[in-house]
């Protein structure tokens, strides 16, 4: 099982909740934290989550999780509404780049993800997010990428893809009705013809007999 299918098991399921997705990350500026803050367990990964819950009306949540080096269990860390994310920094829009920084009311982060493709495929799904499930306050998306924001991200490609196999059946379903109905009117037409052979053979016997 992959480290974000644990995460999604171990720290959401538990609480009614549904992981739509995470980034692995480390910070791009150390912050100073004393050893007593970390309880002295030395190394760690670190994952930024997104999360909403099962239950009417939906909340999402931004949760950092973290797997102390040695411990195969996850901890979860820092949590905060989605209503709380005030701007979420691309850093680039002309590159692919694995930095972004996330700005919350009450925190800001500087992160750098463990590649440029997983950063994007977490950015596209937090847009997603945001505009599904946040009315007032959206966050500002700054520095991002095109296809993060619109057509060519997967969610529209995904649904690019649902929508093709969805018309493919259609159409396949119209052939196949067009095709019966030539057969029906072939089995019609030979019955009609059986029908007037049956008839004229039956007036030729008549009439010999006559």
């Amino acid at each position: 099982m992959s480290a974000k299918s644990t995460i999604s098991k171990e720290i959401f399921a538990p609480l009614d909740e549904r992981m739509l997705g995470a980034v692995q990350v480390k910070r791009r500026t150390k912050k100073k934290i004393p050893f007593l803050a970390t309880g002295g367990q030395g190394e760690y990964l670190t994952y930024i989550c997104l999360s909403v819950t099962n239950k009417k009306p939906t909340q999402a949540s931004i949760t950092k999780v973290k797997q102390f080096e040695g411990s195969t269990s996850f901890v979860r860390r820092s949590q905060w509404m989605l209503e709380q994310l005030r701007q979420v920094n691309g850093i680039d829009p002309n590159r692919d780049s694995a930095e972004f920084d996330l700005l919350f009311e009450n925190a800001f982060d500087q992160w750098v993800a463990s590649t440029a493709s997983e950063k994007c495929t977490f950015f596209q799904i937090l847009h997603h997010t945001c505009q599904r499930y946040l009315t007032d306050r959206k966050p500002e998306f700054i520095n991002c990428q095109s296809k993060i924001m619109g057509g060519n991200s997967i969610l529209h490609s995904a649904a690019d893809s649902v929508t093709s196999a969805v018309q493919k059946a259609s159409q396949a379903l119209n052939e196949r009705g067009e095709r019966l109905g030539r057969a029906e009117e072939k089995t019609e037409d030979m019955k009609n013809s059986a029908q007037q052979f049956a008839e004229t053979a039956h007036k030729l016997a008549m009439k010999h007999k006559c």
